[in-house]
């Protein structure tokens, strides 16, 4: 079922803490309602002046439709109070509506109380992400063919043919149950660590996560955590059971993300916010080498893999430093999609800190 802005966040909270900033309203004064409008795309990774530009549009049309937002706005070269309004808005005035807040903090509270420390771990092995991406990396045959085949039938997908084991060496699919699990334990974690998973359906289901639960039995979800009766209120609603689990993979003491997705991103920012609250992100292109090692039998679990892929992450668990920019061999706009998103990292503008930790 479709949500609405109002479905998921505090919608007069959003406008009163940004009064002083923007004036919002919630529809069009009667005046407006029927007068002709401008439907547009804008750029993504647009400067100001670009929006400086746009403004001739108010000349000709007194209502314009922006058809996508995502993305819309450059991560890097803005004015600083520009960037420090992004920061209100995401940090500040949107906050989740009454219902979703609330349920979402019992969740919390339910886990604290089974074991105090718990990890969430934001497993992207849903059948849409995996068709998506083109990974079918430790599938059946049957299960590749699925998978293909719903790319091929929908059409806002643009890429059809996908080189599932290309895709896989990039670093570009989901990390499997398996190799989570595997990372995991190489990083330290005992195997009665209390993990969340913050995820839609496995794709595989019970028989896939084993791979995963085998080195941590204490693993629990939504499901297990909340009754059926609490949940229905949400079941319908996609975008409120993903805000449930945005919430709890906030207030989390680790933050592991199987795929550097757009939750993923919005969930390492909001923490760094908060104060760089520990998020390990998986080198995905340099565990894919380890992973086909140990399968060969060059490597074993244990001591070494430990230390391989501990020395790996040092540099990867959520620590202040500045907002990577774009790859230096990148050229004209492609090079924009190579930077890191403010709302992954909005440090330097929205977060205050000594110099001396900051790399």
């Amino acid at each position: 079922m479709h949500s609405t802005f109002s479905d998921i966040f505090d919608e007069l909270h959003f406008i009163e803490t940004l009064q002083e900033d923007v004036k919002i309203v919630k529809e069009l004064p009667q005046e407006l309602a029927n007068v002709p409008r401008a439907r547009k795309h804008f750029t993504s990774w647009a400067s100001t002046s670009y929006y400086e530009d746009m403004t001739q549009l108010w000349k000709e049309y007194q209502v314009i439709h922006v058809a996508k937002s995502d993305s819309r706005l450059a991560n890097n070269d803005l004015p600083l109070d520009i960037q420090r309004l992004r920061c209100r808005a995401l940090y500040h005035a949107l906050r989740f509506s009454p219902p979703i807040e609330s349920f979402g903090k019992k969740l919390v509270e339910r886990l604290r109380a089974r074991g105090g420390k718990y990890i969430a771990l934001h497993l992207r092995y849903e059948k849409d992400m995996l068709s998506f991406t083109g990974c079918s990396y430790g599938l059946t045959d049957e299960e590749s063919e699925e998978l293909r085949i719903m790319r091929e039938n929908t059409n806002h997908w643009k890429v059809k043919k996908i080189n599932s084991t290309e895709q896989r060496l990039g670093g570009f699919c989901p990390l499997t149950p398996k190799e989570i699990g595997i990372f995991l334990r190489a990083l330290g974690y005992p195997p009665s660590s209390l993990i969340y998973i913050a995820a839609g359906e496995i794709y595989g289901g019970s028989t896939r996560l084993l791979e995963l639960t085998s080195r941590f039995p204490n693993i629990v979800f939504k499901e297990t955590l909340a009754t059926q009766e609490e949940l229905k209120a949400f079941t319908n609603h996609a975008s409120q059971t993903a805000a449930l689990d945005y919430m709890i993979s906030v207030k989390s003491d680790v933050f592991v993300p199987s795929y550097s997705g757009n939750m993923a991103r919005a969930v390492e920012g909001q923490r760094r916010f908060l104060g760089h609250r520990k998020t390990i992100t998986p080198d995905r292109k340099g565990l894919v080498e380890v992973f086909d090692m140990l399968e060969n039998g060059q490597q074993t679990e244990g001591s070494s893999l430990s230390h391989i892929i501990q020395t790996m992450h040092e540099n990867r668990k959520g620590a202040p430093r500045r907002r990577r920019g774009p790859l230096p061999e990148m050229k004209g706009r492609a090079r924009l999609r190579t930077e890191e998103s403010f709302y992954e990292n909005p440090y330097p503008e929205c977060i205050c800190a000594s110099k001396k930790h900051l790399g």
